[in-house]
């Protein structure tokens, strides 16, 4: 068994660690794959080009997945259209305003994330039989969202997680996943942030303090091991 550790892929022992991404009681955490962030439109309110190229990696994935019988859940921002959760709101996300530190003006930012736009479609394939988790305000989809008590309702102990951003939302679920009791693991491959070094510096931190990174080949091999 292989996992990433501070960039450099290793064999690591299987006790304890292939319990830590067995398949059972294991849930598949997909974040903010959606066109507030992957739309190619000009006016995507929220940009993470990056991550487009993991879509389709990500959606066979899951496929694979499912078939074994582990349970894909997808998390997206959903903010309401009266603005009470953010920019009317009596604490607005940080972001908003320290993205303006690093890069240009972003022409349709107030929509990001709003209840009922476009930008809140999945860019990914969903199922009937998935589950979706869309309460997810700021940073963490463990904050404010209901995540925790359908993964507990679920029996679930271990969370594998894809999508974005690499430095920001998925580095967030990580601690707060490996706070509240779970075995972490990311999925190097099928994630993305802002650029490559940040997604290095992220997937560092991982290894070295929340969960196991690795490549999805390698986790589908665990489980198709049994």
């Amino acid at each position: 068994m292989k996992a990433i550790v501070y960039g450099v892929e290793k064999v690591i022992p299987d006790d304890p660690f292939r319990n830590w991404v067995k398949r059972d009681d294991t849930a598949i955490i997909s974040i903010d794959m959606h066109q507030g962030h992957l739309s190619e439109d000009p006016m995507c309110p929220c940009p993470a080009p990056r991550g487009r190229a993991i879509i389709e990696p990500v959606n066979a994935f899951h496929r694979q997945a499912r078939e074994l019988g582990v349970p894909v859940i997808h998390v997206r921002s959903i903010l309401r259209k009266t603005g009470e959760d953010d920019l009317k709101g009596q604490h607005p996300a940080a972001w908003r305003s320290l993205v303006s530190l690093y890069a240009e003006p972003i022409p349709g930012i107030d929509e990001h994330a709003i209840q009922g736009s476009k930008w809140t479609e999945f860019a990914t394939e969903v199922l009937e039989t998935d589950l979706i988790v869309e309460t997810k305000r700021r940073l963490s989809p463990f904050y404010p969202t209901d995540l925790d008590f359908l993964l507990r309702s679920m029996g679930i102990k271990r969370v594998v997680l894809n999508g974005g951003m690499t430095d920001c939302c998925v580095l967030n679920a990580t601690f707060d996943a490996s706070n509240l009791g779970y075995r972490v693991c990311v999925a190097a491959d099928l994630v993305r942030g802002s650029n490559e070094e940040m997604e290095d510096a992220a997937l560092k931190m991982v290894s070295l303090h929340t969960g196991l990174v690795m490549r999805s080949d390698e986790i589908l091999a665990v489980w198709a091991g049994g």
